[in-house]
C-alpha cells in the first residue's frame, strides 16, 4: 500500500522491489521474518510504538536502509540487520533483547544508545567496523561472547558494574581501539557519600585504572582473552573494593549513632542531676526520653549511602 506522501504502508505479504520508505501500519505489532529480505532500495523504516519484535533475518541485506525508528521494539531477533551496510541510525529507547548476530556487518553504523537493552547475544555487533561508541543502561545483565568481535574502530563503551554481565572474555576480539570503559548506575553516588576522603580517592583510582592500562592492552583472538578479560577482572576489583567500603561505612555509622545516643543521654542526665546510684529504670526512662531519636531521624539520612545494591554485598554481611 503506497500512501500519498511515498511511503510504502507495511501490512503484511511482499513488499514490492522499488520501494525506498517503509512506514509499518497500526495493525502490525511484530515485523515477521525475512519480511524486507534483500530489498536494496529501502532506505528508512518507521515503526510505531506498537511494534514490538523484529523477527530473524527481517532486514538481512537491506545494503542501503540507512535509518531505523523503532522505538517501542524489545526484541530483535537473529540477523534482523544482518548486512545493512548503509545503516546509521537506529532509535531504539525500549530494546531489550539483540539476538545473535542481530547488528552484524552494520559498517557504517557508527554509535548505539541502548538504555534499556538487558540481553546481547553472540555477535550480535560483529564486524560492525565504523563503531565508536556504544552506551548501555544499568539493566544489562548479559553480553556474550564476540558481540563486539572485529569492530576495529571501538574506542568507547558504557556499562554497569555487575559481576558475570560478561561471559565470555573474547567479547571485544579484534577491538585494537578500544580505550575507555565507563560506568553506568549507582557507584559513582555511592562513591561520592563514602565516609573517608581516602576511601573516596582509592575508589575514584581504581574505577579510572581501567582507562590508563586498557589502551596497551592486546584486543585478544587465538584463545587469549586480551581487552575482553581485562575489563572482566576490573570489573570484578572494583565491585570487591566497593562492598568492602560501604560494610566500613555502615559500621562507622552504626558506630556514630551509638556515640551519639550516648552524648546525649549523658546530657539529658547531667541536666537533670539524675547521680549514677540512681536505678536502672529510672535512668532508663531518661534515656528514652533524652532526645536521640529525634537528632538520628534527622541527621542520619544524610549520612546514609544511595539505595543502590552491589552484587556480592550479602558475602559481606551486608
Amino acid at each position: 500500500m503506497m500512501a500519498a506522501d511515498d511511503w510504502h504502508i507495511y501490512t503484511g505479504g511482499v513488499v514490492p522491489p522499488d520501494v525506498t520508505r517503509v512506514r509499518i501500519h497500526e495493525s502490525v505489532s511484530v515485523i515477521p521474518a525475512q519480511a524486507f529480505h534483500s530489498r536494496p532500495n529501502i532506505e528508512v523504516v518507521k515503526c510505531h510504538d506498537g511494534v514490538k519484535t523484529v523477527e530473524e533475518k527481517a532486514f538481512f541485506g537491506c545494503y542501503f536502509l540507512r535509518r531505523v525508528i523503532m522505538r517501542g521494539v524489545t526484541e530483535v531477533e537473529h540477523g534482523a540487520f544482518w548486512y545493512c551496510e548503509a545503516l546509521t541510525d537506529v532509535e531504539c529507547g525500549k530494546l531489550e533483547i539483540i539476538k545473535q548476530s542481530a547488528f552484524a556487518w552494520c559498517e557504517s553504523l557508527r554509535s548505539i544508545d541502548l538504555p534499556s537493552a538487558k540481553i546481547v547475544e553472540m555477535g550480535a555487533f560483529s564486524s560492525c567496523e565504523a563503531l565508536t561508541s556504544v552506551k548501555f543502561g544499568n539493566e544489562l545483565t548479559s553480553i556474550e561472547g564476540l558481540a563486539f568481535y572485529r569492530c576495529t574502530s571501538l574506542e568507547q563503551i558504557t556499562i554497569p558494574l555487575k559481576d558475570g554481565m560478561i561471559t565470555s572474555d573474547n567479547i571485544f576480539e579484534r577491538c585494537e581501539n578500544l580505550n575507555r570503559v565507563d560506568l553506568v548506575g549507582g557507584v559513582h553516588e555511592t562513591v561520592a557519600a563514602l565516609e573517608l576522603e581516602e576511601w573516596k580517592i582509592d575508589m575514584k583510582d581504581e574505577i579510572d585504572s581501567i582507562n590508563l592500562f586498557l589502551p596497551t592492552t592486546p584486543a585478544g583472538g587465538d584463545g587469549y582473552g586480551g581487552k575482553g578479560l581485562a575489563v572482566l577482572v576490573w570489573i570484578r576489583s572494583v565491585l570487591n573494593k566497593i562492598v568492602h567500603y560501604k560494610a566500613e561505612h555502615h559500621r562507622y555509622l552504626k558506630e556514630a549513632t551509638i556515640t551519639l545516643e550516648h552524648a546525649l543521654w549523658k546530657k539529658r542526665l547531667s541536666e537533670i542531676n539524675v547521680p549514677e546510684r540512681d536505678d536502672k529504670e529510672e535512668r532508663a526512662k531518661c534515656r528514652v526520653k533524652c532526645g536521640a531519636d529525634i537528632v538520628i531521624k534527622n541527621v542520619l539520612p544524610f549520612l546514609e549511602l544511595p539505595p543502590f545494591t552491589f552484587e556480592g554485598e550479602d558475602e559481606a554481611g551486608e
